[in-house]
Formats: C-alpha cells, sequence, structure tokens
C-alpha cells in the first residue's frame, strides 16, 4: 500500500472518462486546491488513486472494479470533481460585474449532468464556448445522473471541472 509522503494528502473525487466512472483517494501535495488542480501547471500524466472503484460503461451492463491504486491517464478525463460533501470555495468572485449563470444540459459520456455556466452578460453560450479557450471549464450547482443506472441516484456537486472540447452542450 502507498505511503504518503511528510508533503501530500489525499482528497476523494470523482472522475469521469468517455466510457468510465471513477471514486478514490486522490493523492496531491498538500498546498494544492484540489476542485482547481487540473488547471494547474504541473498535473501529472497520470492520476494515482487510492482505494479506486472503476465502474466501466464498455459493455452491457456496465462492470465494477476496484484497485487499492489506480493509475488513469489524465488526458483521458473528461469531467472531475471533489466527491460528495468535501467542497471548496468557489473559484470566482461573486460580486464580478457583467457575469451570470446560465443554465446548462451537458451530455458526458454514460452521463448526464445538469448545471449552470459562468458567462459573460454581454454574450450568449454559443459565443462563449465558440470562442473560449480553457483547457478545463467549471460547471456549477451541478446534478450528474446517469439514465442507463436508474437505481444510481443523481450526484451533486457546487462545483465541477468539464473539458469543454469533449462535451455536448444542450438547453
Amino acid at each position: 500500500m502507498y505511503n504518503l509522503g511528510p508533503n501530500e494528502k489525499t482528497s476523494t473525487v470523482m472522475f469521469y472518462s468517455q466510457n468510465a466512472f471513477m471514486r478514490g483517494d486522490l493523492v496531491t501535495r498538500e498546498n494544492v486546491r484540489v476542485s482547481i488542480w487540473l488547471r494547474t501547471q504541473g498535473v501529472p500524466n497520470y492520476i494515482h488513486l487510492l482505494k479506486a472503484q472503476v465502474l466501466l460503461f464498455s459493455g452491457t451492463p456496465p462492470k465494477s472494479v476496484a484497485y487499492s491504486e489506480l493509475y488513469f491517464p489524465t488526458t483521458e478525463i473528461i469531467a472531475f470533481h471533489l466527491a460528495p460533501p468535501l467542497t471548496d470555495p468557489p473559484d470566482y468572485d461573486p460580486n464580478e460585474a457583467n457575469r451570470t449563470m446560465t443554465n446548462v444540459n451537458l451530455l458526458l459520456g454514460a452521463f448526464v449532468v445538469k448545471g449552470k455556466l459562468r458567462i459573460s452578460t454581454h454574450t450568449d453560450l454559443a459565443t462563449s464556448i465558440e470562442v473560449g479557450r480553457a483547457s478545463w471549464l467549471s460547471v456549477y450547482d451541478a446534478d450528474i445522473a446517469n439514465p442507463f443506472l436508474a437505481q444510481m441516484p443523481p450526484i451533486h456537486v457546487p462545483m465541477m471541472l468539464v473539458r469543454p472540447d469533449v462535451m455536448t452542450f444542450g438547453l
């Protein structure tokens, strides 16, 4: 089993790929703000999870597997968030002028997300996603559900990161 270094911590996270859903304890440096970690410099090529639980959607029915340690390619992650009830403060100033929250639905691999995007009041969603160049986009007040797993209750998170270049946006 992995032993944490003196300047390391674990945080329970959930992340998604096109055909899998993962949950486990993410190993990071002590001073890292995990909810926005994928936006920072120096993110490794592989996400290191301890006590990993994986739900695979590449066949029917979905299959679950567990690992004491898992290394998953960072480039394959399409969405990421802290596991409830963990939270971080918002990554924006709520008093910032000329910004509004816009309701959006996202198709995220086998999952559907209902949430909010923070965009300029001087534009619309289509323009915002077309001209945006961020690798990771924040989605707020998100409800994440899987239409193929009726027994899985929706997951509610105050904030998640998604890769906009692999998302389908619906209004």
